[in-house]
């Protein structure tokens, strides 16, 4: 073939080359269908046994009594430990006590003193009421000597009294305990010196016991004197036992902004202090057959409503639905109003989805749920990132 000819052939192969790239590059890509999220769903029903709140509490004796010296002093000796019961009487902790003792003597030297000045102004009285009798002296004499005697039996009651007071001091140098109690706390060592009035001994004393425990601040309404309870000690073969609120705190703890409450526990068997027992709070019976949802359900509107996804089975979508919240119940939500009995909501993932989205419900198995909430839709989800809990 020419040189020509083959020149103008691959000329017009070329420009068809050419023009069918531009075709191609002028088409519009397949759209391609966005991925369908699998969620976890739970089924909307009424609680099925009564609810209880439970709170851990410990035994505490009714009166506790934190005991010091009256005298300061450095610490001889503590023959006590904690855990250890003690009686009326015994003692529980002993002070250096030689410098009271020492000014207990001068005491007791200082009113032998008093007492024979007074003995020698009585002799010396009786004297001049004699010498008085036969006018060998005037009445001015023996008012004087009458004022001097008076005066010495008031250095002798002073004195008297000096004594005594130090005989005390003496006596305080020595701790000894009120009441039969157990010690719960020691809090000084033989060594040191401590000064008057400073905590040595913690005493629980024979008696009531109470159990004491924590209540939150959303709660603490709920709690009123005279309540009923029952309480449980976490020791084995321990039954229950009634108990009754005798008393509440007027203030929260600054620091974990919780009520503390005591319980007195009814009957003659107590369980031993320090031990460790369960609160359980019965919840009003308008809540027994109420909707919860759990807590990863709930999430809030652009209005800041409460609001869940409800899952429509006809066409796999979900829609938005605002619902009323009555309270909080541990980790789960109250639901007043906004939804019934067998319908299916979302119960994880809720900040990732849009209203009229579809989705696919997780074929998979799914971890039993505590007792007080509503049974789950045996799905679970894939995509539970970024869940938060909504607040009504």
């Amino acid at each position: 073939m020419p040189l020509h000819l083959v020149r103008r052939f691959s000329l017009r192969l070329s420009c068809f080359a050419l023009v069918g790239i531009a075709l191609m590059a002028c088409s519009k890509p397949e759209a391609v269908a966005p991925p369908v999220r699998a969620v976890k769903l739970v089924t909307v029903g009424p609680s099925s046994q009564q609810s209880a709140i439970q709170y851990a509490g410990a035994v505490t004796a009714r009166t506790e009594t934190a005991l010091g010296f009256r005298v300061a002093g450095k610490l001889l000796s503590r023959p006590v430990e904690q855990g250890q019961s003690v009686h009326k009487g015994q003692l529980l902790a002993q002070l250096d006590a030689t410098d009271y003792q020492l000014s207990a003597a001068a005491a007791q030297a200082q009113l032998r003193a008093a007492t024979t000045e007074r003995d020698l102004q009585q002799a010396d009285l009786k004297r001049f009421q004699e010498l008085r009798a036969q006018n060998f002296i005037s009445a001015a004499e023996l008012d004087r000597r009458t004022a001097g005697l008076k005066a010495a039996e008031s250095r002798v009651a002073e004195a008297q009294a000096q004594m005594a007071a130090q005989g005390n001091q003496t006596q305080y140098t020595k701790l000894e305990a009120d009441a039969d109690a157990i010690v719960i706390a020691t809090l000084a060592e033989p060594g040191q010196v401590v000064a008057a009035g400073t905590p040595v001994v913690r005493l629980a004393l024979d008696g009531a016991r109470d159990v004491s425990f924590a209540v939150p601040e959303q709660r603490v309404a709920q709690v009123q004197a005279g309540q009923q309870v029952t309480v449980r000690a976490w020791a084995a073969n321990q039954a229950p036992q009634a108990a009754r609120v005798r008393e509440i705190a007027a203030s929260a703890d600054p620091a974990t902004r919780t009520f503390a409450v005591k319980v007195e526990i009814l009957g003659e068997s107590q369980p031993p202090l320090g031990a460790t027992v369960t609160v359980d709070w019965p919840v009003a019976n308008t809540t027994a057959n109420s909707i919860r949802l759990p807590g990863t359900a709930i999430w809030q509107d652009p209005k800041g409503q409460s609001a869940v996804w409800v899952f429509d089975s006809n066409d796999q979508t979900v829609q938005a639905r605002t619902i009323d919240i009555a309270r909080a119940d541990g980790n789960e939500w109250v639901v007043q109003s906004g939804l019934q009995v067998g319908e299916r909501v979302v119960a994880a993932g809720v900040h990732v989805l849009q209203a009229g989205e579809k989705v696919s419900v997780f074929k998979g198995d799914i971890p039993d749920t505590p007792a007080a909430m509503n049974k789950t839709d045996t799905n679970a989800g894939a995509n539970a990132a970024n869940t938060a809990r909504g607040q009504p």
